[in-house]
């Protein structure tokens, strides 16, 4: 019987339910080959030879592939239906080519939905690996290796802190960098309003706003002062005024397209805050179990037969009203119809989220949400009426105007509107009966102050929509995008906001200073329409290539002989607005505040970052973090917390990388005291005595390992938290859990770290399963060294004392549940880990300068991210 291979096992697991016993139905586990982080992974002087390699923990999977393909004459390949599907395709293809016997038929099919219809339609019509998106694929994985394995040792190199570079992430960043550098470079600008509550002959009451002053229109910043809107203010009061005109006009407006990937992404972000990458992992959930079409995608059409049940299902729930005369048509707005798939929608119309009664939360609100755009997207239009009433005096010397809407008819706005970036202003309330010439009585004026507000920071909703705008990027590696470049710590996520961090500016500084063109928004929006043209079949992936390699190589070569003190000089003169502004008093802001004698310039530390100090060092010790540019006046107050037992102060401090506590004061004998860095998500603000002792008596003894009784110790390091055993280091997700961690979770961590952290895949199996958790995720009872526990998301709860897990109920569960969290904090849903990242401190093994014409090489020993 054929053999069927797809990504994921929950696909698998839903199309062997569709296809029955008469196939074999088994998953990749994503990728199964990758470039080794090596050199000479992709060759340049071979034609861009590329050297694949087979994962270690898909070895397995390909294997049983293979045995399952002994017995079988044919192989159907099932993966996605996009470029990284067609790419996953074709690697296994060639993984398995030993395997592959000559009378095998190798067959590709692709379906939209993972329902019965979709898969038995799809395996009806099989066809070839199509090479065009393949050869895509390849000139991007290429091109991110190139950049990846050449740019990033240059940073190591030349910028010592910097982590590495990618192609499309560093565009990303320097959206946000500059963003900041908007906000922080603005100046508010003051500006008055003045507001009328007005009342009809019949005692109804509306709000006017002025718009005429001394006969003629006010624009925004004509009244500039206080003194100026009392004056306005008094002008209104002094007239009689009257009803000018009344304007009513007729309005409609036109329900959104279903969603593709970006404005699934976007909405997600608005309604729930939900970060791009936890909205894919929901997404690919949905899609796996059935419940919706594939979810990245740059299409917003609809299936013909998916418009016609979305209309039957609005005139069953709304009534034919609802339901407009002629079916509704969106343009796909992809260039590349190869890779403009359908919309994102429900596979079953029918299929209302409270039908589906799904239990983890992402997953249900995301369906939700996914189902109600889709419904609204073919119902009738909303329609309005705007009226628009000015009020003058009779001499038209002031003259207010009112405006309002009302709803006639709902529309798709009974099901579904789209949520808002930031402040969009608003269409007006609801105005009373008005009518012309009729006299308008003042009930209160006021004068409003305002201050003109600076471009908001992005959050990864507004971030992709200027991503999308701009051309950067496509549906499948948003996500990866936005995680990535918070991930290697440039950006962090502050309240749903992107903020860079000070690394991320001086990466982007350096990159702008010196591979300009490779930052550059029209470059790299360019280079992605060549892609799109490869895997349209009508461009050449090796002369993509070529182009690109001749150029960047000369670039490179054009920093070879950069000394770090000619880069920080450099990003010193590029950053001078921001690390120094001018100072109220109008002195010098790079004078030394602390001496008066030095000035203020960037450094770096050995232990990678970066500060601002004073050249008159050692005599001078002034220092602050780069992210203060306004020296003293924005730093954070030294504090005393409290004492300790021994009577010892323990203070909050700022020091040139961020705030710290420190216990007591340096004396002779003890010239360093106990000091301790807040690890990251601990504000100073909310600091307490007990967390920063707790801080400071790190590493905190967990217990004696039940192997060979050695000390389990949890700490927090230079990257990050941790626990260790002997000489064996994990890191935790999350500074609170070293803590809170126990023995049994400290002993799985360990566990995982040495089977090279991989996730929980290779951990023990449950001994059972009791259901979902009501905040979503699965409640398992797990073996462990002490006896069997409950497991969910992240709190291990050990079973009391006489315990059988098979008597155990799901009730009981959640109250050991409760009952441990409760003592450690609220628990959180537990995380995909992040692909490994290099560590900052390694250095690329060929520490020689290159000379100029020589062509860059990647390093051995470290993997650059794409």
């Amino acid at each position: 019987m054929p053999v069927v291979v797809v990504e994921s096992p929950a696909k698998a697991k839903t199309i062997n339910k569709y296809l029955g016993s008469d196939y074999t139905v088994l998953a990749s586990y994503g990728h199964v080959r990758d470039l080794p982080a090596k050199d000479g992974s992709v060759d340049p002087e071979h034609e861009f030879a590329m050297t694949w390699e087979v994962a270690a923990d898909s070895k397995k999977h390909v294997r049983a592939i293979a045995e399952a393909l002994k017995g079988d004459n044919a192989l159907i390949l099932a993966t996605d239906p996009d470029r990284e599907g067609e790419a996953i395709s074709w690697h296994l293809q060639e993984a398995l080519s030993k395997a592959i016997k000559k009378d095998t038929k190798v067959s590709r099919v692709t379906f939209n939905a993972i329902t019965k219809a979709a898969v038995t339609e799809a395996m009806a019509h099989p066809r070839e690996v199509d090479t065009a998106l393949v050869e895509a694929y390849l000139a991007r994985r290429a091109l991110d290796y190139l950049v990846g394995f050449n740019l990033s040792p240059v940073l190591w190199r030349k910028l010592p802190g910097a982590r590495s570079a990618g192609r499309v992430q560093s565009v990303c960043l320097r959206l946000i960098v500059e963003r900041e550098m908007e906000i922080e470079a603005f100046r508010a600008r003051e500006y008055w309003t003045v507001a009328a509550v007005l009342a009809t002959p019949r005692g109804q009451t509306f709000e006017a706003r002025l718009t005429v002053l001394g006969g003629r229109k006010l624009d925004r910043y004509d009244i500039p002062t206080a003194e100026a809107a009392e004056l306005a203010v008094q002008a209104v009061q002094t007239r009689a005024l009257a009803v000018k005109s009344v304007e009513a006009k007729p309005a409609s407006r036109n329900p959104y397209p279903p969603f593709m990937t970006s404005t699934l992404q976007q909405e997600a972000s608005r309604k729930f805050g939900m970060g791009a990458k936890a909205c894919m992992a929901a997404a690919q959930r949905l899609y796996e179990a059935g419940h919706i079409t594939y979810m990245r995608t740059d299409g917003i059409d609809m299936a013909p037969e998916a418009v016609m049940a979305t209309r039957a299902e609005i005139g069953r729930r709304f009534g034919a009203q609802y339901v407009p005369d002629s079916p509704r048509m969106y343009k796909n707005k992809a260039k590349n119809a190869q890779e403009a798939h359908e919309c994102i929608r429900p596979t079953d119309m029918a299929a209302a989220p409270d039908r589906l009664k799904i239990t983890e939360t992402d997953q249900r609100r995301l369906y939700d949400l996914i189902w109600k755009r889709t419904i609204a997207s073919q119902m009738a239009a909303a329609r309005l009426e705007r009226t628009t009433v000015d009020v003058a005096s009779a001499d038209g010397q002031v003259e207010l105007r009112a405006t309002g809407q009302v709803v006639l008819f709902d529309g798709f706005l009974a099901v579904y509107d789209e949520g808002r970036d930031d402040d969009e202003g608003d269409d007006g309330a609801r105005l009373p009966q008005i009518m012309q010439g009729e006299p308008a009585e003042k009930r209160q004026v006021t004068p409003e102050q305002h201050f003109t507000q600076p471009p908001p920071r992005y959050t990864e909703a507004t971030l992709v929509k200027r991503m999308e705008e701009l051309g950067i990027g496509r549906p499948s590696t948003y996500a990866s995008i936005v995680t990535t470049i918070q991930d290697r710590e440039y950006v962090r996520k502050d309240k749903n906001r992107l903020i860079p961090e000070d690394k991320g500016r001086l990466v982007t500084a350096f990159l702008s200073t010196y591979f300009r063109r490779y930052v550059e928004y029209d470059f790299t929006a360019d280079l992605e329409e060549q892609l799109d043209d490869v895997s349209a079949g009508s461009r050449d992936y090796k002369d993509v290539l070529a182009r690109f390699w001749r150029d960047f190589t000369a670039a490179i070569a054009e920093t070879a002989d950069l000394r770090i003190g000619e880069v920080l000089e450099k990003i010193d003169e590029v950053l001078a607005p921001h690390l120094y502004p001018p100072r109220p008093d109008g002195t010098d802001p790079r004078v030394c505040p602390t001496c008066g004698k030095g000035r203020l310039h960037l450094k770096t530390a050995r232990s990678g970052g970066a500060f601002i100090g004073c050249t008159n060092y050692p005599d001078c010790r002034y220092t602050r973090p780069i992210s203060s540019p306004n020296g003293d006046e924005g730093a954070m107050e030294d504090k005393v917390l409290g004492v300790d037992e021994a009577g010892l102060a323990i203070s909050l401090r700022n020091g040139r990388f961020g705030p710290y506590v420190q216990r007591g004061e340096a004396t002779a004998e003890q010239p360093k005291p106990a000091r301790a860095s807040l690890p990251k998500g601990w504000g100073p603000d909310t600091l307490t005595l007990d967390r920063a002792l707790a801080l400071l008596a790190l590493p905190r003894l967990v217990g004696n390992h039940p192997d060979d009784g050695a000390p389990v110790e949890a700490g927090i390091g230079r990257y990050g938290p941790y626990v260790k055993h002997n000489s064996t280091y994990a890191n935790l997700p999350e500074a609170d859990e070293v803590f809170t961690i126990g023995m049994n979770r400290a002993v799985e961590v360990l566990a995982q770290k040495a089977s090279r952290g991989r996730a929980a895949t290779n951990a023990s199996a449950p001994l059972r399963e009791l259901g979902e958790h009501p905040e979503g995720g699965p409640i398992q009872v797990m073996p462990g060294r002490y006896g069997p526990y409950v497991k969910w998301a992240k709190v291990n709860a050990t079973l009391p004392k006489g315990t059988e897990p098979e008597a155990l109920t799901l009730e009981a569960a959640l109250e050991l549940i409760a009952a441990k969290a409760g003592k450690g904090g609220k628990a959180k849903t537990a995380k995909p880990k992040a692909a490994a990242k290099p560590k900052a401190a390694a250095k690329p093994k060929a520490a020689a300068k290159p000379k100029a014409a020589a062509k860059p090489k990647a390093p051995r020993a470290r993997k650059a991210a794409e």
